[in-house]
């Protein structure tokens, strides 16, 4: 038996299978190791797992038919997915929408095709994303809320692979569960995000660019919570009988259950860096939103789901990792 882990390259999907690796279990990594950010960082997260005896590497496209197919021929023994490939990133979907379309529609088909032919699957998990709530003003974010006005392209790709998995586990009786991820990181992480760019720019004595004048508050998420939520989803596949639709699909939030602040963001990151940040302040970014704050009630209720890392201990934890990594 295999877990097959797509995006494994990736920030939270190297973090997943290393730890599916350190227990015990036998994982295929699959990603394209696109040019989206620099590929030595995917190199180097591959690098660390390389090592486990139990580790098969594909690199291959998630919108190649062909390849899917030939996965699938080749790894029949797969009983479970953890569909953590995508395109990442709401700003650059305003720059290259068709790149979002590509891996985030058409690669999340080929995935549910891909388990519609698999001979045992106990579980599909999947990567939504908390953008998905993009304007609703009710906070925190519970999955019972509406989501019906996404605030980018990248927000609407990651609904429609809500809807197409819903269809699938409907059609197919696919066991499948959703994860809204609210703006993980930690080491490995992205370079996109803003923990890495006010990382960068501070030390670099460069300004940091504070959007909507920085009054912007976020849901950030420590990536060993972020794990953690995987894995207990990952162990509790669902039943029709456990879901509110009468279909094996569900949707959970996992993120820190907190949301702070922008400038606190920066205070936290100045007092580890040990560097004042410059602050240059701009308008609000298209497709952005301005608040995030998920409540994961429904992830603590069923799989005892307790994030525990606030920023405090995660941002000099990443910049630790940061120093480590660039010799800063």
């Amino acid at each position: 038996m295999s877990i097959l882990v797509t995006g494994a390259a990736g920030f939270i999907g190297s973090h997943v299978a290393l730890a599916l690796l350190e227990r015990g279990e036998q994982v295929i990594g699959f990603d394209d190791l696109n040019d989206y950010y620099d590929v030595r960082l995917k190199h180097a997260r591959l690098a660390r797992l390389t090592p486990f005896a139990g580790f098969r590497f594909i690199h291959a496209d998630l919108a190649d038919t062909a390849a899917m197919t030939a996965l699938a021929e080749a790894s029949p023994e797969i009983t479970r997915i953890v569909h953590l490939g995508a395109q990442a990133g709401v700003r650059y979907s305003l720059q290259n929408p068709r790149a979002y379309v590509r891996s985030n529609i058409s690669g999340h088909l080929e995935i549910l095709e891909l388990a519609r032919g698999l001979k045992r699957l106990d579980h599909l998990v999947y990567a939504s994303s908390s953008s998905v709530y993009g304007g609703n003003e009710k906070l925190p974010f519970s999955v019972d809320d509406p989501v019906d006005t996404p605030q980018s392209l990248y927000a609407a790709t990651k609904k429609a692979d809500e809807l197409m998995s819903h269809a699938y586990a409907h059609l197919f009786d696919i066991p499948s569960t959703g994860i809204r991820f609210f703006t993980v990181y930690g080491p490995w992480g992205r370079p996109d995000m803003a923990a890495w760019i006010f990382t960068e720019a501070i030390l670099a004595g460069k300004p940091i660019r504070l959007f909507n004048n920085g009054q912007m508050r976020r849901d950030f998420t420590f990536i060993e919570d972020a794990v953690a939520g995987v894995l207990g989803c990952l162990d509790r596949p669902p039943t029709a009988a456990q879901t509110s639709t009468g279909e094996p699909h569900r949707v959970y939030n996992i993120g820190n259950h907190r949301t702070e602040p922008l400038e606190r963001l920066v205070a936290v990151l100045e007092a580890a860096i040990g560097r004042p940040a410059i602050r240059q302040m701009e308008a609000m970014q298209p497709g952005d939103v301005t608040a995030t704050y998920a409540d994961v009630s429904a992830a603590q209720r069923d799989f005892g789901f307790e994030p525990a890392t606030p920023i405090d201990i995660g941002i000099p934890a990443f910049v630790r990792w940061y120093r480590a990594y660039h010799g800063v």
